[in-house]
């Protein structure tokens, strides 16, 4: 009998793209529609959504794994595992329990090796960026949803603010739930930032939307047309993706000015 699972069930994107990266994308049988990293995922069979996933296709694939993400999924995670299904969902919240959770899905799909020079090398790239030193840092508002108004993930704030910037709320970013991040226009406002960098999850971020809020008609990002839109593909998946690609769109976007 195999020793590690072989038939791999990816309900979130980052678990995806890891997968691939460590050499394992033959363990794959079913992914999120949102998993577009790297462009061969769009030859795998789509089993969910980030809320919804339909447990007969899960169940008919066979799976000895299913991998998920948030406490959002615990409804269908319930579900998997009373039909005698194993699941694995986490909870990562920050850059550190991001890097965390990859050395523990390595781990249960037998490509712990495979995963040390990865691992060595994000690890290399915080303790790099956390020495770095800022001229000055613009202030940031980080969006994620619209309707009600949602600040971003903990390691949107933390990516955000190792690229140079000064996230307005740091502090509601800590918040495990999405109901501990809800903001408010005047809340926006006061804090004035000057970069907004926007990344609606499952849906087009639009910017004409955020531009013609008239509480936010003074705020300087606005003003200076400084708005982003942030692909969610990078910023919203707690794994690999914001170590290849999102810290440099990030500094980018940001413009901050090392000593």
């Amino acid at each position: 009998m195999p020793q590690f699972p072989q038939r791999v069930i990816c309900m979130t994107e980052e678990s995806v793209e890891w997968l691939y990266r460590l050499g394992a994308e033959d363990k794959i049988v079913g992914v999120s529609t949102y998993a577009v990293r790297p462009e061969e995922v769009k030859n795998k069979t789509v089993i969910s959504s980030f809320t919804h996933a339909n447990l007969k296709k899960i169940i008919s694939l066979k799976p000895d794994l299913i991998l998920g993400f948030s406490d959002i999924q615990k409804e269908i995670a319930r579900d998997l595992i009373g039909a005698g299904l194993n699941v694995f969902i986490t909870n990562q919240r920050s850059l550190d329990e991001i890097l965390a959770t990859l050395q523990m899905i390595a781990a249960l799909v037998g490509k712990s090796e495979e995963a040390k020079p990865w691992l060595n090398q994000f690890k290399t790239q915080l303790l790099e960026r956390r020495a770095r030193q800022w001229k000055r840092r613009p202030r940031v508002y980080i969006e994620e949803w619209d309707e009600p108004l949602i600040t971003g993930i903990r390691w949107f704030s933390e990516l955000v603010e190792l690229s140079g910037g000064e996230p307005i709320f740091k502090e509601k970013s800590e918040g495990s739930l999405a109901k501990d991040r809800f903001v408010t226009l005047d809340e926006i406002a006061a804090a004035n930032p000057e970069k907004i960098l926007a990344c609606w999850c499952g849906k087009k971020v639009d910017i004409q939307q955020i531009k013609s809020r008239p509480e936010l008609s003074q705020v300087d990002a606005i003003k200076n047309n400084q708005i982003y839109d942030c692909p969610p593909e990078i910023f919203l998946q707690p794994g690999p993706a914001l170590f290849f690609d999102g810290f440099d769109l990030c500094e980018k976007m940001l413009g901050a000015v090392r000593v």
